[in-house]
């Protein structure tokens, strides 16, 4: 990889190296090959396990690193309530005890009951929350209370698909009482922040699955990022994803941090023998081969030199590879030549 062009990689995990309990392919093998040339930290929006709880996961998978290279959404908002509040000041925990320890960590007193008059709620990832723990999470914000939330993704990728994420829960409070959280976890900028400070970087290259939460925050931050193609994010998003959430390298998988990452640039890479031509029924990609990460990249640079579109726009194939690879990225329209 070009690995002078950056000083640590700020790795997302659900989506990106796991599925759920499982490894997605390459991904082990990767970083463990990267970790020789470059610092990688492991940066997650999931506040539902601590950091000690994310590396023994990771080193399960076969994967070299310490706690200290897990940075967690839960870490970042303890550290958003310690700005703002005083020592041992009362804080509603909705979540795991993983979020609660990291509050204690920071010197606040963690509590799961509104009648211990908590000066503020932290909400985190828990498989357990439901109606009685959000009531609580109500009476608190309420009287007033200072709200973070962990992350807002709205949803979770687990192997039997797609699940409410925090995102989700946090809307219940927002629905019902119109107010909005500080958030501390991506797209927002302290948990990414916190990651480049602890690896004392000064250019990152943030990775991940979501364009809505890992890449807009690269772009909060200022930071170079990867979208890989393994968890939420699809083809279709990309290519209509809006300025702020636009990455700089697209891959289908970790692997090409150990092939030629300069050629997944967007902007500058290879486009492999695929062109794409613009008119007003939409973008026409004509090509020959199978390399469907490059015919996306092509598209991709058609349709953002563009600007801001206010539609999707429409794809089509010139001929039978251009129609197969538009088949593959689920882009597909019907080919015109």
């Amino acid at each position: 990889m070009s690995a002078h062009r950056h000083d640590v990689l700020l790795v997302d995990l659900d989506g990106t190296v796991y599925r759920g309990p499982d490894a997605i392919e390459g991904a082990v093998e990767t970083l463990e090959a990267v970790r020789e040339q470059v610092a990688v930290s492991y940066v997650t929006n999931n506040a539902s396990r601590g950091p000690d709880e994310v590396c023994e996961h990771l080193r399960e998978l076969g994967l070299t690193l310490h706690a200290g290279d897990v940075v967690t959404s839960a870490q970042a908002a303890a550290a958003v309530l310690a700005d703002q509040l005083a020592g041992g000041d009362v804080v509603l925990v909705l979540g795991t005890e993983a979020l609660a320890a990291e509050i204690e960590a920071v010197g606040l007193t963690p509590v799961r009951s509104d009648d211990e008059e908590p000066v503020a709620l932290v909400q985190g990832h828990s498989p357990d929350t439901g109606w009685r723990e959000l009531a609580e999470g109500a009476l608190t914000l309420q009287r007033g209370a200072t709200w973070v939330a962990c992350n807002v993704d709205p949803t979770l990728p687990t192997p039997r698909g797609l699940l409410p994420g925090n995102g989700a829960m946090v809307g219940v409070l927002q629905h019902a009482f119109g107010v909005d959280p500080q958030v501390a976890g991506k797209p927002e900028a302290p948990l990414l922040r916190q990651a480049v400070e602890r690896a004392g970087a000064s250019t990152p290259l943030v990775i991940g699955d979501r364009l809505d939460t890992d890449i807009a925050g690269a772009h909060a931050v200022g930071a170079e990022s990867l979208l890989v193609l393994t968890g939420v994010s699809t083809a279709r998003q990309v290519l209509d994803a809006p300025a702020a959430q636009r990455p700089t390298y697209v891959a289908a998988d970790l692997r090409i941090l150990t092939g030629d990452l300069a050629s997944a640039h967007v902007e500058d890479g290879d486009p492999a023998g695929w062109s794409v031509r613009r008119d007003g029924e939409g973008l026409h990609l004509s090509g020959q081969g199978d390399d469907a990460m490059a015919a996306l990249r092509a598209l991709c640079r058609s349709a953002w030199s563009g600007g801001e579109a206010e539609e999707a726009l429409k794809v089509f194939g010139d001929g039978e590879d251009a129609a197969s690879v538009l088949g593959a990225l689920e882009l597909s329209g019907p080919p015109t030549g």
